[in-house]
């Protein structure tokens, strides 16, 4: 295979998770009007395979060595859009099922993850400006090995026609996904410090060249 084909096929695989999980959205919202055993079963599997996209893409762009600097912002680009996509919808499936409380802390599992998010792009911007790189850290694929799997664990949960999984057990899964999401933040943070502390610096501007 082509290495211009390998690449081709890595960057096939990330960008393909924003139209999956925009399809999952639009299947899952039709489940909540229309509770069809099918809809369910398809919105269950484009989330799926959603999820499962971020983990193939990692591995074949090692395996193919086509790791390139578009794949580094565009993977975490895809994961805000499944993120976006996931987590608000959960809240409103919980909510309209009638668990209230589990609506309420998925509400604000969805604000500190996209908060997370947020920051961690800021972190970025401004390591760019020193000339750090943005790759992932540990912490970051760490933690959407955990979210993705649950996010997906969370809608069979709430949406299944059959309930399967205890909700003291999906508490406790979904409050390790908050300290994992918190521990990347702080990981994140650290990392990026220094250059937090030169930007703030009145000689921050100067050492990165100036404003244009």
């Amino acid at each position: 295979m082509a290495q211009r084909t390998k690449l081709g096929f890595v960057t096939l695989l990330t960008t393909a998770r924003f139209p999956l999980v925009l399809s999952f959205f639009t299947c899952a919202l039709l489940y909540t009007r229309s509770a069809r055993p099918w809809i369910f079963a398809l919105s269950l599997l484009l989330l799926i395979v959603a999820a499962v996209t971020d983990l193939l893409d990692g591995y074949f762009a090692r395996r193919f060595s086509v790791e390139t600097k578009l794949g580094e912002h565009m993977d975490p680009l895809m994961d805000k859009f499944f993120y976006l996509s996931t987590m608000p919808l959960l809240v409103f499936v919980s909510a309209q099922n009638g668990h209230g409380r589990h609506a309420v802390f998925l509400l604000v599992l969805t604000l500190l993850f996209l908060s997370r998010d947020q920051w961690v792009t800021f972190l970025r911007a401004i390591g760019s400006m020193y000339h750090v790189g943005g790759g992932a850290h540990w912490s970051g694929k760490l933690r959407t090995a955990v979210n993705f799997p649950l996010i997906c664990v969370i809608y069979y949960t709430e949406e299944a026609p059959w309930r399967m999984t205890a909700p003291v057990l999906l508490y406790a899964l979904e409050t390790i996904a908050l300290g994992v999401n918190i521990l990347s933040a702080v990981i994140y943070t650290r990392r990026y410090w220094p250059c937090l502390l030169r930007a703030a610096s009145p000689d921050g501007a100067s050492a990165r060249g100036g404003d244009a």
